[in-house]
């Protein structure tokens, strides 16, 4: 008497590789979470740094015309961007770092702070704070 023969990616065999679920549907207990990305954490690093370098290019692009079209922008709020937008740069080249992730979560408060100096900062802090929160977001589902 023969047995029948095991297909080894049906669900029933254990030593298979893991079955993904039907799409449009949620994993069980046992199953991690796929996203389809090769290297999820490089997307998001990726993702994070994109956020923070197009928030400093901004922030450098927004001086002149806010000293041309809101007039007060002093000293002490062009060097505040500038060295908002520094910081900007260097948390995108360290988001390897677990602790950049935070640490850019900081930088987007301080940029709401800076509405103090001016008030089209705040609304450049809103703008990216809200930016910053969606990137937090797609990296909490990412990577669980």
């Amino acid at each position: 008497m023969t047995s029948p023969e095991r297909d080894p990616h049906t669900a029933e065999d254990p030593t298979g590789p893991p079955v993904e679920p039907p799409v449009g549907e949620q994993p069980t207990a046992g199953q991690p979470r796929r996203s389809g990305l090769r290297n999820p954490e490089r997307a998001v690093r990726g993702l994070g740094a994109g956020t923070l370098s197009l928030e400093a290019l901004v922030l450098l692009l927004a001086i002149q015309p806010i000293r041309v079209v809101g007039g007060d922008l002093g000293g002490a709020a062009i060097g505040a961007v500038v060295a908002l937008a520094v910081a900007a740069v260097v948390l995108a080249g360290m988001m390897r770092r677990p602790w950049a992730w935070n640490a850019g979560t900081v930088l987007q408060g301080l940029l709401l702070l800076g509405g103090l100096l001016h008030w089209s900062l705040l609304g450049l802090g809103i703008i990216f704070a809200l930016v910053w929160a969606y990137a937090l977001h797609v990296r909490r589902v990412i990577l669980g």
